[in-house]
């Protein structure tokens, strides 16, 4: 009887209950049941399963001895059939081969005409893919046995040849900006209000090559730097040095930093057609080249130009071409000068004959320097006063008015070097974008060697990388450009070469000094000094490129260097003082060179071209300048009509020199000469500084000159030397009409003291009585010459204070740095106090002349006796010789000096004149009443006189001539009668004049014993 697995545990557990536990079993049986229940039923379970496993197992052997069975009797099946299969395979893997290179030989047979088509279309760089990929081909085990594709190999190799002089030829033309991709061509992918940069290979952060401000825009992580564009090869630019690859042989991909990409492009949004593939790469197989090329923001000529660098890498033609680019760039530089100068004369005969058919567009095209002086304008115009300026200028000025600053021969100069020296900066650009390439890619060892073709010359890996460019590096086309520019400029001046750098013996001893190198070609690249040299620029050329000359291809003329530039056709003169039109043309070119150049080759500029022209200027022109402009001044200053008032038809003063003021010649001449020295320092402000001290040189001459014909004018005179004394001096600084005068001597605080300041210079030049003749100036002419001198030094003086404020701040703060404030010289604006000051001295002698001259004439009043037997009908003689005195000299000093001064000079004349008459009637012995009428008859002739001169203060001649009148018609009146008077006008006339009255004697009126007293009692009251 069979019993269950439960059943079976629980018989089980109560035997082994009872067996062990006995009595005590009756506590702990249910739990104890149930564990022991547990385990046995788990046991009998696995029991029953393991049996099932053995039985499986062993229905398993069974079957796999069956299957071994099986596998014996097929194994003997195939090998009975071994040796036919392995034959069938042979055969079957060569017809493969067969096939594969048929297909090869067909394929390379067609390379030489699909090289030549892509050569005709200008896919060089998909040509040259195509020429790596047959000649690796070609070398494959197989092909190098096969005849028939020696024809092959033969023809390939002329095409690398033809390949590469294609190549070549693009470069240079695309150099000089005369390719399909130039700049100026490539303009029009760009946008308008951008400005170009030259964005050349940028080198990766473990480059130790520096680059230039320009070439720094793709850096590390763009993939587009140090690692690219070597023989195909391409290298990334992470930290890892030996994680490189051949971009021919594997196609991994390039990792990309979109975030250091963006932060490089700087706002690419606006150039987002600079990503599409360029044309000359459109046939192309893609690499990582033309990935990096298309992922590039740099301008489309760029990438053309590295390009065309990286096809050379990849042909292993570096050196050839370097050296080939040197031996043709002072030609073709010397070239593109002449092509530009003869494109200039074209538009300038264009420009003229529009002119003369009254285009007005064309004509605006013509201008001038920015800044032009007012002085050579002036200079050409013909003043009212039928005088030109421009035969004074002509006279002394040291150049024509062509070659004045502002002249159009400045002009065209400067315009001319402009333009040439812009197109020179932009070909300098593009030799900067393949100079910093070939400088990077000689850096690496194997740019002539590809791996992928046989070797064309022995690598050194020693040498210099001058050597492997074939001696092109940034300094070479730096130093043939400014040598060319150096030339064209020596012809505008008309200068050799010799004679022009002043300090090229001094450099090629400073040269000569050095210690020799073991290869010269590293020359321009260690401590370059830059000297001008006027033959073909010697360079060390390779097996290549010396070949390839040998050829032809750098064929060039003979004299190509020694011939001129035409520049004359273009220039209406030339000579050394076009430096001033040449030196910011220089400057601005300088600049612009050295913002392009990388920082370790920032030192070149040093001795360039503006160091060139900066030597000549200081050498050759400012001595030249100096002493021509000294011969200019003295030539002015001292001929015979320098200092003669020059003849006039006008009988006014006219205020401008346009419409005739009659400045002296002199004069006139040394300001021309001022403003044209000045000129020459706002167009160099570096020799600023030079030409203020010229200019305060030839002031300071012309000033001795103008004191010298006032001295001579009033050497020994009295009026001369009044004014010198203090005490006069100081009353005529407070006189109300010096107000007028060029310095303000000061005003009198109110009219009071005007007045008494009047009466004291009066009273003065009474106490110098008698005045003799000989102490006056009796020459008419000179007292012209001074009121016309007086006039020219303020117009100077004026002028002089222009200028001062128009010179370069640079001259000051050089003057104010080089010296101390105590040893510094004077400025000029010491110079137009100067020149005011000697004005005023004129002025002030012919007032204080104009006053002697009246005391010299009124004192015939004195010592003499008034008893006229008729009315008076004419005045005295000396008030007649007076008044024509003063009408001749007025008329003559008019067209000389302004209203104004004309007020000064003759407004003195009436207060000496009352004083004078009132005062001579204390030496008068007898006066009767003719007497007074005669008197009175001369008052109003000198008042008549006097309102004939124009801005002279009628009013007050009239009240100083009227009190002379009134103080004189008192002799009339009764002695009670002037008593009574004077009682009531007893601050009319001094105590004095009152009784000087009564002490003269006048027929037919009685004055009693005490007049003098009862006058004296009234005068006290």
């Amino acid at each position: 009887m069979c019993v269950s697995v439960p059943e079976w545990s629980w018989l089980i557990a109560n035997f082994l209950l009872e067996e062990y536990f006995g009595s005590n079993l009756s506590s702990k049986s249910s739990f104890v049941k149930n564990l022991v229940f547990d385990y046995l039923s788990s046991f009998l379970c696995f029991q029953c399963f393991s049996h099932q496993i053995l039985r499986l197992f062993s229905e398993s052997t069974e079957k796999i001895g069956d299957l071994k069975h099986d596998l014996a009797e097929a194994k003997q099946s195939l090998g009975a059939r071994n040796k036919q299969l392995h034959q069938l395979w042979y055969r079957s893997v060569t017809l493969r081969h067969i096939i594969s290179l048929l297909d090869q030989i067909e394929g390379i047979a067609k390379v030489p005409s699909r090289i030549e088509k892509l050569i005709a279309d200008k896919q060089f760089y998909a040509a040259i893919q195509v020429y790596l990929q047959s000649s690796l081909m070609l070398e494959r085990e197989g092909l190098q046995t096969v005849g028939a594709l020696q024809d092959v190999r033969s023809e390939l190799t002329k095409l690398r040849g033809a390949l590469f002089f294609k190549i070549l030829d693009d470069l240079h033309a695309h150099l000089y900006n005369r390719g399909e991709y130039s700049s100026v061509a490539s303009s029009i992918y760009e946008r308008d209000d951008e400005v170009p940069t030259t964005t050349a290979v940028a080198a990766s952060r473990m480059s130790s090559q520096p680059l230039s401000r320009r070439t720094r825009t793709l850096k590390g992580d763009t993939q587009f730097g140090v690692r690219w564009l070597t023989n195909g090869s391409y290298r990334t630019a992470s930290n890892d040095e030996s994680s490189s690859f051949d971009g021919h042989d594997e196609e991994d991909s390039v990792e990309h930093d979109e975030a250091t990409t963006d932060s490089a492009r700087n706002g690419t949004d606006s150039k987002l057609l600079a990503y599409h593939l360029p044309p000359w790469l459109s046939d192309s197989t893609p690499d990582e080249f033309i990935e990096a090329v298309r992922k590039s923001d740099e301008p489309l000529h760029v990438k053309y130009l590295q390009t065309l660098v990286q096809c050379l890498c990849m042909l292993g033609k570096v050196a050839a071409a370097g050296a080939i680019i040197c031996q043709k760039l002072r030609p073709t530089i010397h070239e593109i000068i002449i092509s530009k100068i003869k494109a200039h004369v074209v538009t300038t005969n264009l420009s003229k004959s529009a002119c003369s058919q009254g285009d007005p567009s064309a004509a605006a095209g013509l201008h001038f320097i920015k800044g032009q002086s007012e002085a050579y304008r002036l200079a050409k115009e013909k003043p009212q006063n039928g005088i030109s300026n421009s035969g004074t200028h002509l006279a002394v000025s040291p150049v024509s008015p062509l070659m004045a600053p502002g002249g159009k021969a400045q002009a065209a100069a400067k315009e001319l070097l402009d333009s040439i020296l812009d197109t020179i900066v932009k070909i300098f650009e593009n030799h900067v974008v393949i100079g910093e390439l070939l400088e990077l890619k000689a850096s690496q060892h194997d740019i002539n060697t590809p791996k992928s073709l046989p070797t064309d010359v022995n690598w050194n890996t020693e040498s210099e990388a001058s050597q492997a460019t074939g001696g092109y590096t940034i300094s070479f086309p730096l130093t043939i450009l400014q040598s060319e520019c150096q030339q064209l400029i020596c012809e505008i001046l008309r200068a050799t070469p010799e004679a022009a750098s002043a300090d090229t013996a001094a450099q090629t001893a400073k040269l000569a000094k050095k210690a020799p190198k073991k290869d010269k070609r590293d020359a321009p690249e260690d401590g370059l000094t830059f000297t001008f040299r006027f033959t073909d620029a010697t360079v060390s050329i390779s097996n290549q490129g010396a070949d390839l000359i040998r050829q032809g291809w750098g064929k060039r003329a003979p004299n190509a260097s020694l011939e001129g530039y035409g520049s004359a056709a273009v220039l209406p003169e030339q000579g050394i003082y076009l430096a001033a039109s040449i030196y910011r043309p220089v400057l601005q070119f300088t600049d612009k060179i050295t913002s392009m150049l990388p920082k370790k080759h920032s030192q070149l500029v040093n001795d360039g071209l503006l160091t060139f022209t900066e030597n000549f200027v200081k050498d050759h022109l400012l001595p030249k300048m100096f002493v021509d402009y000294r011969k200019g001044v003295q030539q002015a200053i001292s001929s015979a009509a320098a200092f003669r008032p020059r003849a006039h038809t006008s009988t006014t003063y006219t205020p401008t020199v346009e419409k005739g003021r009659p400045i002296l010649q002199g004069l006139l001449a040394i300001d021309l000469l001022a403003k044209e020295v000045l000129g020459w320092a706002q167009a160099m402000p570096k020799f600023a500084t030079d030409l203020v001290k010229y200019v305060q040189t030839f002031l300071e001459r012309t000033f001795e000159r103008c004191r010298t014909s006032y001295i001579e004018a009033v050497l020994e005179k009295l009026s001369y030397m009044l004014i010198g004394r203090h005490d006069i001096e100081k009353l005529m600084r407070l006189d109300a009409a010096s107000a007028c005068l060029p310095s303000p001597l000061g005003h009198a605080g109110s009219h009071s003291e005007a007045v008494s300041t009047d009466v004291e210079l009066s009273d003065l030049f009474l106490s110098l009585r008698p005045i003799k003749q000989d102490n006056l100036i009796r020459d008419d002419n000179k007292l012209i010459l001074l009121a016309s001198l007086s006039d020219s030094l303020e117009f100077v003086a004026d002028s002089i204070e222009r200028l001062g404020q128009a010179v370069p701040r640079a001259a000051s703060q050089a003057e104010d740095n080089s010296r101390n404030q105590a040893t510094s010289p004077r400025n000029l604006a010491s110079f137009a106090d100067e020149y005011r000051k000697l004005a005023t001295d004129c002025l002030k002698v012919l007032r204080v002349e104009m006053q002697l001259e009246t005391v010299f004439h009124l004192q015939e009043m004195t010592n003499r006796e008034y008893l006229e037997d008729e009315d008076a009908e004419e005045p005295d003689d000396f008030v007649i010789s007076l008044t024509s005195q003063i009408t001749r000299r007025d008329e003559g000093m008019a067209p000389f000096i302004s209203g104004e001064k004309r007020n000064y000079v003759f407004g003195g004349i009436c207060g000496v004149a009352a004083n004078a008459s009132i005062k001579a009637l204390a030496d008068m012995r007898s006066i009767n009443l003719f007497g007074v009428q005669q008197i009175c008859r001369n008052t109003i002739a000198l008042e008549q006189a006097m309102a004939a001169i124009p801005y002279i203060d009628g009013e007050t001649v009239q009240q100083n001539l009227d009190r002379v009148r009134t103080y004189f018609e008192l002799l009339n009146m009764p002695f009670e009668a002037l008593l009574a008077f004077i009682a009531e006008h007893d601050q009319m006339f001094t105590p004095t004049e009152y009784s000087n009255l009564l002490k003269v004697n006048v027929p037919g009126r009685d004055t009693p014993q005490d007049a003098q007293s009862r006058l004296l009692e009234i005068l006290s009251h």
